[in-house]
């Protein structure tokens, strides 16, 4: 099902979860601009109330919510708590992520657990939850955030991380070939590099290990501008939305021979070519100007 004719976000319910900070923040702040109203949900409840606020301020409507992704009580209580301060939610947005940088035999098994809790069945737990009610309406919108490291393969300094996010697209893939011919919509986000804080917090489970990129084809963007390319891209009923659709061309090149495309990548890396994208100067000057 598509559209390109009417917007989904005027008068409707959003609830984010990871919506206080970075991506999540932003896409709240864009779709509170075309006329959604928010429920911004973060394990962070003061950051989540201070996004809300930010609506607030700018003449929308929005709540701030604490909740956890890891639990399945939590988010139903924070769905509750979105749904009687809102109403019926329209769309879901799975945001909620975390990174980490390391040698795969370095990185002890629980942090393996923990990256595929968090960024797969995170999403999942709120999906499962979420989608009985769409269902029954024939209608809703669900939105996952993947990664370009789980589009296509690059990210050797963090393998638990990519895996993950390829689990997101192919759960979000399914999802829309099960639930658009029932009314609901899906999307999956999947962002290249972003300026985001969401490194401050890594691990890094192996010494020096270098962090690997996606390719000097793909530029680094700021999270306001990866927010109009989501909105764009659910206006326009897309169900595959990568912040620059660079992705699409990087995988067509790896479907040509998947092997020429893994070889190519460890002869990048083995000449020193870490995949660093390009960062603009006005990305460089805006990321100096919020130091």
């Amino acid at each position: 099902m598509t559209s390109t004719d009417q917007s989904p976000f005027a008068g409707a319910n959003a609830l984010i979860f990871g919506g206080a900070k970075g991506i999540g923040r932003c896409v709240a702040l864009e779709w509170a601009r075309r006329g959604a109203r928010l429920a911004v949900a973060d394990i962070d409840e003061d950051a989540a109330k201070a996004t809300a606020a930010e609506i607030a301020a700018a003449g929308g409507e929005a709540v701030g919510l604490a909740a956890n992704v890891m639990s399945e009580e939590s988010i139903a209580a924070a769905i509750a708590a979105a749904e009687a301060a809102l109403g019926e939610i329209d769309i879901l947005m799975n945001n909620v992520g975390g990174i980490l940088n390391g040698h795969p035999e370095d990185v002890p098994m629980r942090e393996w657990q923990r990256i595929m809790e968090l960024n797969y069945l995170g999403s999942a737990r709120a999906t499962t939850q979420m989608l009985p009610k769409f269902l029954a309406r024939g209608r809703g919108y669900l939105v996952n955030t993947a990664s370009f490291a789980g589009f296509y393969p690059y990210a050797a300094s963090r393998i638990p991380y990519a895996a993950s996010k390829a689990a997101v697209i192919a759960m979000t893939e399914s999802l829309a070939l099960y639930c658009e011919p029932l009314g609901v919509r899906v999307a999956c986000l999947i962002p290249g590099p972003v300026a985001t804080g969401v490194m401050d917090t890594m691990t890094s489970w192996t010494e020096n290990c270098p962090m690997r990129g996606p390719g000097k084809e793909t530029t680094l963007m700021l999270p306001e501008a990866v927010a109009t390319v989501l909105a764009d891209g659910m206006r326009d009923g897309r169900i595959l939305i990568p912040s620059d659709d660079v992705a699409f061309d990087v995988v067509k090149r790896w479907a040509e021979s998947p092997d020429d495309f893994i070889r190519a990548k460890i002869a990048e890396f083995e000449s020193g070519d870490r995949g660093n994208p390009i960062v603009p100067e006005a990305i460089l000057a805006a990321m100096g100007a919020k130091k």
